[in-house]
């Protein structure tokens, strides 16, 4: 777990997010963050948007292809030094 950072709540219940989370979590004035509370706290974090998706689904494809071209000519490899496979009866 982080370092603690401690806040005093305002009249109207704000607070303000220390700047080295902030800049983390690229979460600037006028951004919209979720507050939920789970298990018995509250969680504060910013929404997946539809970029990042698109990011994390294109990371993964990326990979899933690597995979692919690493595995490509293992199975030839494998007959290659196994010789054929038996017959099933």
């Amino acid at each position: 777990m982080g370092e603690v950072k401690k806040r005093r709540v305002g009249d109207r219940g704000q607070i303000t997010l220390p700047k080295e989370l902030r800049e983390e979590f690229d979460i600037g004035g006028g951004d919209e963050i979720e507050i939920r509370k789970e298990s018995g706290k509250i969680v504060i974090e910013k929404p997946i948007t539809r970029d990042d998706l698109a990011a994390g689904y294109r990371a993964r494809a990326d990979q899933l292809r690597d995979l692919h071209e690493e595995m490509g000519g293992v199975s030839q490899e494998a007959d290659e030094y196994l010789g054929d496979v038996p017959e099933w009866e």
